[in-house]
């Protein structure tokens, strides 16, 4: 078991902080909603519950193992501090995915079209980057293990589900990936709004979807020179997880 002073762990504490912040700066949350966490060997650093993103320390950010377990820490100020209500989520999203990271957003384009529609269709080709359309999963109340199953069902292929009248969850080979794709699909879910102003708005097909990930495989976008992934690579069309890493997979920003 990893040692809760390792480096890694620190770390992930320290970046869960920073990445909390910035939810409220990106707008994808407000007060203490949202939580996120990252995944360091056979635990889990999860986002506590109820304190607002200004006043977070990385000494709050709670452990936890994969069946649910806090571990004593008191590195808080207070003492040790509740993990999120939604850890039974996220450790879903773990058991079944390759996720080293997951965000989950109360963005307020994605809450509208949840509330309307039954998914988000491909309105940008960049959708490729969350795996296609993204599903809406059926409301079920927060903190639940219903809400768990019918989130992990929804991801099935997509690194990204909506929360009917709730929110939604990315996930990614690392908390910087994970973020970045809560901000592109809260980017799609306005572009898709402001589409419907205009009209009817053209839907890219599956065949289209397909020709662009081919494509973006072969340009290798998303992948350093070096072998790398870079920042905001996608997990591509059909993907269950990133499990075993992104494999190549290319960039949302061809």
């Amino acid at each position: 078991m990893y040692r809760r002073d390792s480096d890694e762990l620190q770390a992930a504490r320290a970046q869960l902080v920073s990445y909390s912040a910035r939810l409220l700066a990106d707008g994808l949350a407000v007060g203490s909603a949202g939580n996120m966490s990252v995944r360091a060997g056979d635990l889990v650093a999860i986002t506590p519950s109820g304190i607002g993103y200004d006043d977070m320390r990385p000494g709050d950010i709670c452990l936890v193992t994969p069946d649910g377990t806090q571990l004593a820490d008191g590195t808080g100020p207070e003492g040790r501090e509740s993990p999120s209500s939604e850890t039974p989520m996220h450790l879903a999203i773990y058991a079944a995915t390759g996720a080293a990271a997951v965000v989950h957003t109360h963005s307020p384009e994605v809450i509208a079209l949840s509330a309307s529609r039954p998914e988000l269709p491909a309105i940008h080709y960049a959708i490729t980057g969350l795996g296609g359309p993204v599903r809406v999963a059926p409301y079920v109340r927060f903190g639940s293990a219903g809400l768990a199953a019918a989130a992990v069902e929804a991801l099935d292929g997509r690194s990204a589900v909506i929360l009917r009248n709730h929110g939604a969850v990315t996930y990614g080979r690392d908390l910087t990936q994970a973020y970045d794709r809560a901000l592109l699909l809260e980017w799609l879910a306005r572009t898709y709004r402001l589409a419907l102003c205009y009209g009817e708005p053209a839907i890219l097909s599956a065949a289209e979807l397909d020709e662009v990930t081919a494509e973006a495989r072969r340009r290798r976008y998303g992948e350093r020179r070096s072998g790398h992934s870079g920042r905001g690579g996608h997990s591509g069309r059909g993907d269950r997880g990133d499990r075993g890493g992104d494999r190549g997979r290319p960039s949302s920003r061809p």
